[in-house]
């Protein structure tokens, strides 16, 4: 039977601190409500915080954790410096043997991952292509913690293109990988709602402790479930996200506007320029509006006021971010502003 560990002298990297929804004193799983079976070898495979906080939970159960692959450090930052990954943050913070790969098509790493005889190879927004030839590695195969109750939203961006749809529920699909994206059957599904206030950054917060207890739930029954294959109704594509949607495009309904900026929130952004001021707009207000200007126009300023009209509809600005400062609420942003009505975003 699996045992919490205890994570002495270990120290958890800040994007999964606090986030790992398991207790890590040593008790036996069975006191604390969990049964499980033998503990798995396991190959882990993740990029960011999403997975990493996944990574923790399967070590704090006891999970023998063989190998971690994550994508190889970026620059990141104003002065452009290679960093981790928060997954390669996390194993190196509990001690664990870490790859960083380019692809995994290669033989060398095949033999590593061959010789290694997992269980199975657990895959949460790792960001390389898995072979064929690695998914058949594992005795149990490779499963997959994906961001959205599948087949909805299969692809890279499930999160950001629900909230950007309007949808009012989300949640975690434990997934068996195939060669196809995002096709495979279905473990188990855990739901999860999504209100109107709700930003990528809340709902991957959210998901994270969801996913993070699903695939422990998962592994615990994994030799008995029965995967169900995805239906073929109502599948829909999560394309990732590309820049030139950061920029605002005014002729859009003002709901659809307003529904990208929070799907946007914290990454990339939406963008706008005002009289050569570059500006991110991070919230917003639908407001309704049937006639008015072009599309970009403002059509009101008060000392707490500023609002746009849009294809359809007009939007009240909330929250904004000039270049190179920090976000504030409109009234902060107006405050000895010479912004008039007429003039528009660009």
């Amino acid at each position: 039977m699996l045992r919490w560990r205890r994570l002495v002298g270990v120290s958890l990297s800040r994007h999964a601190r606090n986030r790992c929804p398991f207790e890590t004193r040593e008790t036996p799983a069975s006191e604390a409500g969990v049964f499980v079976l033998q503990p798995m070898k396991i190959i882990f495979a993740g990029t960011p915080p999403f997975a990493a906080a996944a990574l923790a939970a399967l070590y704090a159960v006891g999970h023998q954790i063989q190998l971690v692959l994550t994508q190889p450090d970026r620059a990141a930052g104003r002065g452009l410096n290679l960093r981790p990954s928060a997954v390669a943050e996390q194993a190196a913070g509990l001690g664990l043997v870490t790859s960083k790969p380019p692809s995994l098509k290669s033989a060398d790493i095949q033999i590593v991952l061959r010789t290694l005889a997992p269980d199975v190879m657990v895959v949460a927004a790792y960001g390389l292509l898995l072979p064929q030839a690695v998914l058949d590695i594992p005795k149990y195969g490779c499963v997959n913690i994906h961001g959205s109750l599948l087949p909805r939203w299969r692809g890279a961006a499930p999160v950001q293109r629900a909230i950007e749809a309007g949808d009012t529920e989300t949640g975690i699909a434990i997934m068996k990988m195939g060669t196809g994206l995002d096709t495979g059957p279905v473990l188990l599904t855990r739901p999860c709602p999504i209100t109107g206030e709700e930003t990528s950054g809340t709902l991957f917060e959210k998901l994270t402790v969801i996913g993070s207890k699903a695939i422990v739930e998962a592994l615990q029954h994994l030799p008995t479930l029965q995967p169900k294959a995805q239906q073929d109704e109502g599948i829909t594509y999560a394309r990732k996200i590309d820049k030139s949607e950061a920029r605002v495009d005014w002729t859009l309904s003002a709901v659809a506007l307003e529904r990208r900026m929070r799907a946007f929130d914290p990454s990339p952004g939406c963008e706008a320029t005002l009289k050569g001021d570059r500006l991110k707009i991070w919230r917003a207000e639908c407001m309704v509006k049937e006639e008015g200007p072009a599309p970009g126009t403002i059509v009101e300023v008060t000392s707490d006021r500023l609002i746009v009209q849009c294809g359809l509809g007009a939007l009240s600005l909330v929250i904004l971010q000039r270049s190179g400062g920090k976000r504030m609420k409109i009234a902060e942003f107006l405050r000895g502003s010479t912004i008039q009505p007429g003039w528009r975003f660009i």
